[in-house]
């Protein structure tokens, strides 16, 4: 009977995509779904080149797989993934491994590194970024688990990733769960970047009153040169799409209430736990959250009045210049932050993390890709142990050289009454890494007062209790 290089449990949009994209190079797959109307599917879409085969029963699945086993889920996070590995178990022997595609929670996929560890299976957890079309024609991919089964994958994500420079943006994480902790914190600043763009969105559509046209022309220009991103892109062509139906811009007919699946939640509650300040993300979550308050907003929009006189213009062109700035500005604090928690969390959890290998395979193939990953690559590459991009002396220059337009942009977003709290996060988290003395003494000495903390000194060691009154 034929053997077949990979497997993969899951025929929807996204694991039919991966599957086309292995056998266009070269691979044979085999497709397992319960669903015949999707195993159906990918035998109608293949074509004569790509040798690929479906299947609806486990053991016919596995039996068509060659030895060490190598099998990728792409299933909902949660029990569906549990459930998958319970299928596929019975028939699996020692040394074969599975692969978990999807956004896992990392706890979840260090607890089934470990049980499956026991019986001899290696399991893997991997971020995948770059949606449908990634999947299809190149990703890039995060994997975590043992480093010495991951050879058996290797060439396989090497072949089917995205290529920067004609290297590919996959490479081994760490141990355990570092997969899917990378692709948890890229989704974190992913959340902070797509918050970023709206504010400044809303600066430059009620704040200097542009219109549909001018508002698209200026995010295509933005992407250019070291702004040029992925996000940044494609707000360039949603915000040229008219709507069929009405014939406006179809951005102006879209509710603006923002869903969220839950990965920039995790990122924001993991950062509390190992104390990672992470500021602007932790803002874009909270203001999906806000979004959902329709209703409440509609109303407090009629009681909640402010009364700007300014002038809506911008006569000599330079506001717009100082957006363009804090956009750069704040970009750049996200990325920092989103890399500090990966330092932190590399030595919390015992992974091993290469802050560079994670910088250069975002460069290609995923959401938040963009040209100011080579920056920090370099940063990382000069100063592996880096604790915070901040403090490279290129990324610290560029901070420094857009920061007036930072707090020109945050006093114009005062003045006229438009929600820009990212932005005003990223320029508070930078005032305050900046700061050698921060006031946070005056809280030590209110936690003394209330709760006998204590509190250290500035002139001597130890720890200190004062009776106040």
């Amino acid at each position: 009977m034929k053997q077949y290089e990979f497997g993969i449990v899951g025929l929807g949009v996204m694991g039919r995509n991966l599957l086309f994209n292995m056998a266009d190079h070269g691979y044979a797959v085999a497709g397992l779904d319960l669903d015949q109307d999707k195993v159906n599917a990918l035998h109608t879409e293949a074509t004569d080149k790509q040798d690929v085969q479906g299947k609806t029963s486990a053991n016919e699945f596995v039996g068509l797989l060659k030895s060490p086993r190598a099998i990728l889920l792409l299933v909902p996070a949660g029990k569906p993934v549990d459930g998958a590995i319970a299928s596929l178990t019975p028939f699996l022997e020692k040394g074969d491994i599975i692969v978990d595609g999807g956004n896992s929670y990392f706890t979840d996929t260090e607890r089934r590194f470990k049980e499956l560890e026991e019986k001899g299976i290696h399991f893997f957890g991997m971020g995948i970024s770059g949606g449908e079309e990634g999947a299809r024609f190149g990703p890039s991919m995060m994997p975590g688990g043992d480093p010495a089964a991951y050879e058996r994958l290797r060439p396989v994500f090497e072949a089917i990733a995205a290529k920067v420079n004609g290297e590919p943006c996959v490479t081994y994480m760490g141990t355990g769960s570092a997969g899917h902790y990378v692709k948890m914190v890229h989704n974190g600043i992913e959340y902070g970047i797509m918050q970023l763009i709206s504010e400044m969105y809303d600066l430059l559509k009620r704040g200097l009153n542009y219109s549909d046209d001018q508002l698209q022309q200026t995010f295509e220009s933005w992407n250019e040169g070291e702004l040029k991103s992925f996000l940044l892109e494609i707000t360039g062509i949603v915000l040229k799409k008219v709507d069929d139906e009405t014939g406006n811009r179809l951005v102006n007919m879209i509710l603006d209430v923002a869903r969220a699946k839950g990965t920039g939640k995790w990122t924001s509650q993991n950062a509390m736990d190992i104390q990672a300040a992470i500021p602007v993300i932790d803002t874009a979550v909270a203001m999906r959250d806000l979004s959902k308050y329709k209703e409440e907003r509609v109303k407090a929009a009629e009681k909640l009045v402010w009364n700007n006189t300014e002038n809506d213009t911008d006569a000599h062109g330079g506001l717009i210049e100082h957006i363009k700035k804090a956009y750069h500005f704040a970009v750049l604090t996200i990325y920092a932050q989103g890399m500090a928690q990966l330092q932190l969390a590399s030595k919390e959890y015992g992974y091993g993390l290469k802050l560079a290998d994670i910088a250069k395979i975002w460069r290609g193939g995923c959401i938040i890709r963009s040209t100011t990953l080579e920056d920090l690559m370099q940063a990382y590459l000069k100063d592996p142990e880096l604790p915070n991009l901040m403090l490279d002396d290129v990324i610290a220059g560029k901070l420094v050289n857009t920061q007036e337009g930072a707090r020109f942009s945050v006093k114009f977003a005062v003045d006229k009454g438009i929600p820009a709290p990212a932005l005003m996060s990223a320029l508070g988290y930078f005032d305050a890494y900046r700061s050698a003395r921060l006031a946070t003494n005056i809280i030590q000495a209110q936690r003394d007062y209330f709760g006998a903390h204590t509190y250290e000194r500035t002139d001597k060691e130890g720890k200190f209790h004062t009776q106040w009154d």
